[in-house]
């Protein structure tokens, strides 16, 4: 089952290059500035991984205020969430400034918080200057990596050790056979704390005092209908300063995180605000990591309706998505506990559906059928020979197609096939693999 990926964040004061760091390791320019004042990107976190260990490498970099001290104030506050919400911290000096007072405040924080640290002396671009790194020892966490973001000098080393410290980290995350985990994601204010205390049937409010609680989302159990269910609460864990930007981008860590849990993800909606792009960019990341989605538009009860309201705003939604036509859309309102209990009734037929598994007589049959009723195009002549199937795993399900021309099939064929395949044999809620294989 899944389990927490550990949590690399780069810290380091403005301009020692965390950013150039952040896409070299991750091998995507991905850090955009926008134009608008103190607003990085969509994505400071991304799944990364080294020498075979995943993680989630965080950037804190690329934040531009207007007047110095503002900078220092949000430059403090960056990095103390970070150091927060990390496992463990990258530092990162500049060997050709040498140590600065901001280094020393941001070392001080980081060892308060008893987390590895991994320190990197950035701009050493050659050996020459390699001995000026000596000088960050009276930083007191040990020698720094003499690495250049730039060039890719030494990285390989740093990432060798920050790598070494994940061993008491990943929490290998066993469900027990007879318990359906699910997570509630969303946006935040769409609803996803009153959601949670309308299915426990109390008020939770979670102070985040205590070190470590923050962190970690919180899981609860519940009983329902005789079915034992986990909860993965990311909505309790907000923070008392309102670090909105920061506290961003970690709730999309935590949301990451909590898809890789769970066998069931609710992806909640506001109905006032309607289907956004964000909405559907986590629609797309539960669909990618293989789960079961539930879409629960909440506020129902604040829209007037008339005839075809409902009708309307699912059909724009799949208009926006295609792919939604195949998971619930289900209408709430966790305010007037209007249909709450049908979001878990649908957790759990969802992940029966995710452990069904089809013979492969009965696919094979389906395969002939679907063939039948429409040959794949053969492109530049050649006849395409869909051989036989089968199903290789389940949750998320896997389908085989041996072909001698896997890398002709087209888009289209393929979904197609998927198409055919869900009118058949269901999986509502559950996204499928259909995967061809030459023979």
């Amino acid at each position: 089952m899944g389990m927490r990926l550990p949590v690399v964040a780069i810290v380091g004061r403005p301009n020692v290059g965390k950013s150039t760091l952040f896409n070299r390791i991750v091998g995507k320019r991905l850090s955009i500035v926008h134009e608008q004042e103190g607003v990085t990107r969509d994505r400071m976190a991304v799944e990364t991984d080294w020498a075979g260990h995943q993680f989630f490498l965080v950037d804190t970099g690329g934040y531009i205020p207007v007047s110095d001290d503002i900078m220092d104030r949000e430059v403090r506050k960056q990095a103390t969430i970070a150091i927060d919400e990390a496992d463990v911290i990258m530092l990162m000096v500049d060997t050709k400034v040498g140590v600065t007072w901001e280094d020393e405040e941001i070392v001080k924080r980081a060892r308060r918080s008893k987390k590895p640290i991994v320190l990197l002396a950035n701009k050493t671009d050659n050996s020459a200057l390699e001995s000026q790194s000596y000088e960050f020892l009276k930083l007191g966490v040990g020698p720094a990596f003499a690495i250049s973001a730039l060039n890719g000098r030494s990285i390989g080393d740093a990432l060798d050790q920050v790598v070494s410290t994940f061993g008491e980290i990943q929490i290998e995350d066993e469900i027990a056979e007879d318990v359906i985990r699910f997570a509630i994601v969303g946006m935040p204010n769409a609803g996803k704390s009153s959601l949670t205390n309308a299915l426990l049937g109390h008020d939770r409010q979670i102070v985040t005092d205590i070190p470590g609680t923050t962190r970690d989302s919180i899981n609860t159990t519940f009983k329902y209908f005789d079915q034992q269910y986990e909860m993965i609460d990311t909505a309790g864990l907000r923070r008392k300063a309102k670090v909105t930007d920061s506290v961003e981008f970690y709730s999309s860590v935590r949301t990451q995180q909590a898809i890789k849990s769970s066998q069931v993800v609710i992806v909640i909606i506001d109905a006032e605000k309607g289907f956004v792009s964000h909405d559907a960019r986590v629609m797309e990341e539960v669909l990618a990591a293989g789960k079961g989605l539930i879409i629960a538009v909440n506020k129902w009860d604040l829209i007037t309706k008339t005839t075809n309201t409902l009708r309307d705003f699912k059909q724009n939604m799949i208009d926006d998505m295609f792919e939604l036509r195949h998971y619930p859309i289900q209408f709430i309102s966790t305010l007037e506990r209007q249909r709450i209990f049908k979001v878990v009734d649908l957790v759990k037929q969802i992940h029966g559906e995710q452990q069904k598994r089809i013979p492969t007589r009965q696919l094979n049959l389906f395969l002939e059928d679907v063939v039948a009723r429409l040959q794949p195009p053969s492109p530049h002549g050649k006849e395409i020979k869909l051989n036989y199937c089968s199903q290789v795993a389940s949750a998320p399900p896997v389908i085989v197609i041996f072909t001698n021309h896997p890398d002709l099939i087209q888009t289209a064929y393929k979904r197609y096939i998927e198409n055919r395949f869900r009118e058949m044999f269901g999986f509502e809620g559950v996204p499928i693999r259909i995967s061809f294989r030459k023979k």
